[in-house]
């Protein structure tokens, strides 16, 4: 069996944003086993349940490992800031947890994160943007959604 960094790096569109923040594309049910083995106690989902690679039983797989299960199913095409603060609200009540953010692809979540890191942990637009755009460069769409959050949404005081 490889090690566990390998097997969480292994998992599509891998990112290490911080000690107790990774995000990803899907993880496969051996991927969520190792996740907990690696010492994530949360788990949230911003992927449709129609997404590519989507496991029909994933919130009871992450709760048997013992872990904390969130679901937020963005739709790709049109993202939305009740969305974002849905996600917001929920990253916060994990705060100091290990948690780990995942969607089909990781191009929701590099958005949601970046959006989360610049308005609730006062991280500078500049800092996060790098790890969103290792994974990719925004289109219309979810440029127009960020552009909207960050003019909308007010940062942690």
């Amino acid at each position: 069996m490889q090690p566990f960094s390998d097997m969480l790096s292994a998992i599509y569109q891998f990112r290490l944003i911080e000690e107790k923040l990774w995000t990803a594309g899907q993880p496969t049910e051996s991927q969520l086993r190792a996740i907990r083995e690696a010492g994530f106690e949360a788990v949230i989902n911003l992927a449709l349940p129609t997404s590519d690679r989507a496991l029909a039983n994933e919130g009871s797989i992450v709760t048997g490992l013992g872990m904390a299960y969130a679901h937020i199913p963005v739709d790709f095409k049109a993202p939305t800031a009740q969305d974002f603060r849905a996600f917001r609200g929920v990253t916060k009540a994990f705060e100091g947890r290990r948690v780990f953010v995942h969607c089909a692809a990781n191009m929701r979540v590099s958005a949601f994160v970046y959006l989360y890191r610049v308005l609730e942990q006062r991280v500078p637009g500049s800092v996060a943007e790098r790890d969103l755009q290792a994974i990719w460069q925004p289109d219309g769409v979810w440029s127009g959604f960020i552009k909207e959050v960050l003019e909308s949404e007010k940062p942690a005081t």
